[in-house]
């Protein structure tokens, strides 16, 4: 049942993901989070180390989207230097903005990752179209308390998650 919380693949930073792990898996696109994922939550604007990573990806073939829960002016401030195709208020786990972002891509769900911070928001959302999921490392430890609730029942999610690879 835990499952379903449990990315297809773990990373430190966004630059971690390995285009070979992505070919290797027919990954063809990626919907990418926003806060804590490409850059600290409280940053407004893409910075130059986001933009570089998305640049690359493009020029790899890799088609790029956005997907955030944050608000409309947030995406929209954040997305004026990369001019992506954007979800703002997702709603994530919910499948809508995943579905928006895959019709706009023009891929199949086992085309197509997620890229983000949360397990229950982006894996959750991810693998319930049967996305592959990345999970990276929050790059801020500074969160809404909110947030951080949620951190403590990820961490429980997450040595599960150990505990079956280590099983392997």
């Amino acid at each position: 049942m835990l499952e379903i919380l449990f990315p297809s693949l773990i990373v430190d930073t966004i630059e971690d993901i390995d285009l070979k792990t992505l070919q290797k898996n027919n990954i063809k696109g990626l919907v990418i989070d926003i806060d804590n994922t490409l850059v600290a939550w409280d940053i407004k604007e893409a910075d130059q180390k986001a933009m570089r990573w998305i640049e690359y990806l493009k020029s790899q073939g890799i088609k790029v989207c956005l997907v955030s829960n944050n608000t409309e002016d947030r995406v929209v401030k954040f997305n004026e230097n990369l001019n992506l195709f954007a979800v703002h208020r997702a709603n994530k786990p919910r499948k809508e903005p995943f579905l928006k972002a895959l019709k706009h891509l023009e891929l199949r769900p086992e085309e197509t990752a997620v890229v983000g911070d949360q397990v229950f928001t982006d894996v959750l959302g991810g693998n319930r179209l049967k996305m592959f999921t990345i999970l990276v490392t929050p790059i801020s430890q500074k969160e809404f308390p909110l947030i951080k609730l949620k951190r403590f029942f990820e961490k429980m999610v997450l040595r599960s998650y150990e505990k079956k690879l280590s099983r392997r």
